[in-house]
């Protein structure tokens, strides 16, 4: 059997992702690295992902809806799809990856995923939260949406299909990092 090389973690904004993912780094032996959605959106000028108003002439890539639902735009699929070629190269190098993904497409986003790391072992991992709660986590959170977390518990986990999930309305993220660990290859 070979060992799990990529761990994906799904779940809503403020469902408790990067949190368990951080868990996961510490209770895992060997070094893992943790890259996700933010952290391409982060990268990318924030007149192209929402955080500031577009110029004049220039497309942007994600907008986001009053009631904090994010609209992406086609343009989107083709810096999507490059983030994920380039995450696959760093899991092919023999590094554990964690990605801390929101599939907004769900299934579909699934398969994406799932062919750009063809060949390599991953764990698919449900991260659950009720919306109440995830909703008052977003609240206390900086940079946030409000309505962002409510509009994407349910939504991200359409057509998903996972090996583990988990669900952090009342679990910890070490005690989800490890229900996580015991699924690990």
């Amino acid at each position: 059997m070979v060992r799990t090389e990529v761990i994906v973690l799904n779940g809503g904004s403020s469902s408790g992702k990067s949190s368990i993912a951080r868990s996961l780094q510490e209770l895992l032996v060997m070094p893992w690295a943790t890259l996700g959605v933010d952290d391409l959106i982060s990268a990318l000028s924030p007149s192209l992902v929402g955080g500031s108003p577009p110029l004049s002439g220039r497309t942007p890539l994600l907008r986001l809806g009053g009631n904090g639902e994010v609209i992406v735009e086609a343009a989107w699929r083709q810096v999507e799809s490059a983030w994920y070629a380039g995450l696959s190269a760093i899991a092919r190098t023999g590094l554990g990856l964690i990605v801390d993904e929101v599939l907004l497409r769900g299934g579909t986003a699934q398969r994406q995923i799932a062919d750009a790391f063809e060949g390599l072992a991953l764990l698919w991992v449900g991260v659950h939260c009720d919306p109440v709660v995830a909703a008052a986590r977003e609240v206390g959170r900086p940079g946030r949406v409000a309505g962002m977390a409510s509009s994407q518990a349910v939504k991200v986990h359409q057509g998903v299909h996972y090996d583990v999930t988990v669900d952090t309305t009342t679990a910890s993220s070490e005690d989800c990092a490890r229900t996580i660990l015991a699924h690990l290859r």
